[in-house]
């Protein structure tokens, strides 16, 4: 598990502020996640935290260390991101993906100095790949796809996982089974994670802490208690919801009213 730390960043395009300001804390084993609708900096906000975009200004540490003084490789070991559609339908089979998760490990002939298959095997079993193994890439649905996309990132054994709406092209069934894998999958290992989610149920049932953005600012950040309520949901998405406690959890769901504000 790995502390992270973001203080006052900043992010431009040309003229367009996309991250004003934005600051916050996770700690340790904790599962941090990101709202806001669309253009809102969500994106660009885990791209900095994966060191794929520099900010133009502030900070954001990884353990106590300033993200751009990690090499790649170092940051590999470090992080791990799992996309929307994180694999391409490729030719690869189910185990050699899996595999390609030890690349930071290795060295520049792709030799590890340990012997890594029987975690690429525990991976594989885990994750009930077990019969689809031999298969390429190509041959698979869409949620089977992320859960190999998942395997090769467990493979990478990252303190930090950095989900970009992992299921926003998976069904109701794919996405439950995506978010319980790696609820399970974080309270093994102790790994800490943070998510950007579309979906703001999901986000309440799975994530400990929530942050809300809007127009590049953080609106809120705090448990989903405080920060899925209508009136400050109604401000940042344009329509004022219903909000609901979930009869097995107790978090809150919202349910959509319908209409806008301008109405």
């Amino acid at each position: 598990m790995i502390e992270v730390t973001a203080e006052g960043l900043q992010k431009r395009y040309g003229t367009r502020m996309v991250l004003d300001g934005v600051q916050f804390q996770v700690k340790p084993g904790e599962w941090f996640g990101i709202l806001g609708p669309n253009g809102s900096g969500k994106t660009t906000l885990l791209q900095a935290l994966s060191g794929v975009e520099p900010v133009n200004a502030g900070s954001i540490l990884l353990g106590g260390r300033p993200v751009e003084a990690y090499t790649r490789r170092e940051l590999a070991r470090q992080v791990a991101v799992l996309q929307q559609d994180a694999l391409p339908r490729i030719g690869f089979t189910v185990q050699e993906v899996i595999e390609m998760g030890r690349y930071p490990y290795q060295n520049w002939l792709g030799e590890e100095t340990g012997d890594s298959s029987a975690l690429v095997e525990r991976v594989i079993q885990w994750l009930k790949l077990e019969p689809l193994r031999e298969r390429t890439v190509d041959q698979l649905s869409g949620g089977e796809r992320q859960r190999v996309a998942l395997g090769k990132a467990m493979a990478q054994e990252p303190r930090l996982l950095l989900l970009d709406e992992p299921t926003t092209f998976l069904d109701i069934g794919y996405q439950v089974e995506m978010m319980d894998m790696v609820r399970r999958w974080q309270k093994e290992c102790g790994m800490t994670v943070i998510a950007v989610l579309h979906d703001l149920n999901l986000a309440a049932q799975y994530c400990d802490r929530l942050m809300l953005l809007h127009r590049g600012a953080v609106a809120a950040d705090g448990v989903p208690q405080d920060v899925m309520q209508a009136g400050l949901l109604e401000q940042v998405y344009g329509t004022r919801p219903h909000v609901l406690a979930h009869p097995a959890s107790g978090v809150p769901q919202i349910l959509l009213a319908g209409g806008s504000r301008d109405e």
